[in-house]
């Protein structure tokens, strides 16, 4: 007879297979989710306390079944709904052990991520929101401290920390590491949530367990994005906002993005790491808006953070398209500066994933239209500075509004040349030269000349064109003065705060240099010298002594009614001027003294010598007293009275002739 070999040896195999099997199937159903009905008070094995020998005994049961009785491929599914379906059916007894094992799971992965989460303390994340290349602007500004054109003068923020613009720090911002990742869970949970997640991917479940983490996990970052202060913004509801409260929610956001990425979004991608990394997720993608997206152990964290993500950069991006006036431009540029900041930690968090490497492509095409941003204000407040047209001369000749605009912001313009000098790279065009045509307060282009000045940076010529304009606008502004010496003295007082504005500053003076700067001086010493000739040149030519001689027969000598006539042309010339310049308005005082001191030294050595020479002519005659009606002294202290932009105060003037 022929022996039937290996029988009685592969029979117990098979009976020891079928055992364990069974054993394990018990463990597994003695956990089943949907025949026992889940609820609140449902026991759960990885509650994060007392015995975990139950935990781990179901572990390894679930490891039994999928080494004895793996699913087939079509069986993968929901575990939840399969489960329901052939958790009791002896047809498909261990594939339907293992549908229960994924529900069991399922929901003790759900249990764990959201009992066990740590409270994510916002206040831990403050020293994130702190770091900035801007942390040494100790001497803030911002928009609202350049006056307006219209009214001449500025306001203070409440907050001057959080709105300071101030001067850029020359120390690498990066020096030390910026990504703070913190514990969401501890590190017992993440370790079940890693055992968890390794038998459902195993069992061909990494898809349902990536839906499970992405559900519990996007509310909670979303939760910590509100309370960084992110708002849920549309692009509209941006571009609606007053620019007062857009300037606060940019300095907010700021704050609240370097918190959010290197905080938030890195702790979400570590515990994502910690849970997932290698293991195989499921090919069929996590949602319908990831469908482009290869799966990866990224998918879940990708998931999680993406619409947060999408909604924190959105704000960023709002600015980007919104409405160009020069009042934005710092603040875009803190915008730009920040983001700039946070693109090497975004790409290390982000650009790494296949699932969530879209988000550091949209921080990277924000950046770059922010730039674009930048560019196109400063074009527009050039331009804006060339049309501003003259409409009311300003009262006394004083400084225009537009003047201190043009200079605080040219300035400001000087505190971010790192930032500027990188993303302006060309010259003033041509075209926004042209501009000026058809603009009948502004002279030719011809007259708009730009200077071209050896070894000069993109912005500096920008900066130079600024001032080039400003002074041509200001030439159209002194036009309206009917008083062609209050029209010197207006450009007087305009040039010499240029020049001063452009010394004060050494970002400013070393961007226009000392041969532009030579130029606005000569330009400031013109129009100081032209004041003083139209202004004065007429009463000074009363006290000469053409005209008074006559000659003749036996009258040689003086002609006194000549004499009379030009003291009382002196007189009224003085006066005139005493009465109309004492209203004018010099607003530098030094600057006011050095123009009273210039007249006082033609003027009165002139009447001194003239009255010495005359007086007793007059004092011969008949009421002396209406002729030589001022002394040398009571002109001094008239001259006192000149360009305090009020009406003179009366003087009590001794008579020259006693």
């Amino acid at each position: 007879m022929r022996s039937q070999p290996n029988l009685p040896v592969s029979q117990p195999a098979m009976d020891g297979s079928a055992a364990e099997l069974e054993a394990a199937e018990r463990v597994v159903m003695r956990w089943d989710s949907a025949s026992a009905g889940a609820g609140a008070d449902e026991p759960m094995l990885f509650d994060g306390a007392g015995d975990r020998a139950e935990a781990d005994r179901f572990l390894r049961a679930v490891d039994d079944l999928r080494r004895l009785a793996p699913p087939s491929p079509a069986a993968v599914g929901s575990p939840r709904r399969l489960s329901s379906s052939s958790g009791s059916s002896s047809a498909a007894a261990g594939s339907g052990a293992v549908h229960v094992a994924m529900a069991r799971l399922e929901d003790e992965f759900r249990h764990v991520l959201s009992s066990r989460a740590l409270d994510l303390e916002i206040e831990a994340l403050a020293d994130l929101s702190s770091l900035s290349i801007n942390s040494d602007r100790s001497n803030s500004a911002s928009s609202a401290d350049l006056p307006s054109p219209a009214a001449g003068g500025g306001g203070d923020e409440d907050d001057s920390v959080s709105a300071s613009i101030g001067r850029r720090s020359s120390a690498a911002y990066r020096s030390l590491r910026s990504i703070r990742e913190i514990d969401l869970l501890p590190d017992d949970a993440v370790a079940d949530l890693r055992a968890i997640a390794s038998r459902m991917a195993a069992a061909g479940y990494g898809r349902e367990c990536a839906q499970v983490y992405a559900s519990v996990r996007k509310p909670a970052v979303d939760a910590s994005l509100r309370r960084l202060g992110v708002e849920r913004l549309s692009i509209g509801d941006v571009q609606r906002l007053e620019w007062d409260a857009l300037e606060a929610k940019i300095r907010r956001w700021i704050r609240a993005a370097r918190a959010a990425v290197r905080g938030v979004f890195a702790s979400e991608r570590r515990l994502c790491f910690h849970i997932f990394h290698d293991l195989p997720i499921s090919s069929t993608t996590i949602s319908a808006s990831a469908a482009a997206a290869p799966a990866t152990h990224d998918a879940p964290f990708a998931e999680a953070v993406k619409g947060a993500a999408l909604q924190l950069f959105g704000f960023a991006e709002a600015i980007s398209i919104g409405r160009r006036s020069p009042e934005k431009l710092f603040k875009i540029i803190d915008l730009h500066d920040a983001l700039s900041d946070l693109l090497p930690d975004v790409s290390d968090i982000f650009a790494a994933s296949k699932a969530a490497e879209s988000i550091y492509v949209q921080a990277v095409e924000i950046r770059s239209r922010l730039a674009d941003a930048v560019r196109g204000i400063l074009s527009e407040f050039e331009n804006a500075v060339l049309r501003d047209p003259p409409k009311t001369a300003v009262p006394g000749g004083t400084i225009h509004p537009l003047t201190r605009y043009v200079m605080n912001y040219s300035s400001l313009i000087c505190d971010y040349k790192v930032t500027l000098s990188e993303l302006i790279i060309s010259r003033p065009s041509a075209s926004a030269r042209l501009a000026a045509e058809g603009n009948e307060f502004v002279p030719s282009l011809a007259d708009l000349e730009l200077p071209e000045l050896e070894n000069q940076l993109p912005l500096a010529s920008h900066i130079v064109w600024i001032i080039v304009v400003l002074e041509h606008n200001l030439e159209g502004k002194a036009a309206l003065y009917k008083d062609l010496a209050l029209s010197h003295l207006f450009m007087m007082n305009n040039v010499h705060y240029i020049v001063h504005k452009v010394k004060d500053s050494p970002d400013l003076w070393g961007m226009i240099g000392d041969d532009y700067l030579k130029r606005l001086t000569v330009k400031f010493t013109m129009a100081a010298t032209n004041y003083q000739r139209t202004s004065w040149l007429k009463i000074l030519n009363c006290l000469r002594d053409e005209g008074l001689h006559v000659s003749g027969g036996f009258s040689s000598g003086i002609s006194k009614s000549a004499l009379r006539e030009r003291f009382k042309s002196f007189n009224a010339a003085f006066e005139d001027a005493h009465r109309v310049q004492s209203g004018w308005c010099v607003p530098d005082n030094q600057l006011r003294e050095e123009l009273r001191i210039s007249i006082a030294e033609k003027l009165l050595p002139a009447y001194r010598s003239f009255l010495g020479r005359f007086r007793h002519h007059i004092e011969n005659g008949k009421h002396p007293e209406l002729y030589i009606k001022y002394s040398v002294e009571d002109l001094e202290i008239a001259v006192g009275d000149f360009f305090e932009g009020v009406p003179p105060s009366p003087h009590n003037r001794r008579r020259s002739h006693g």
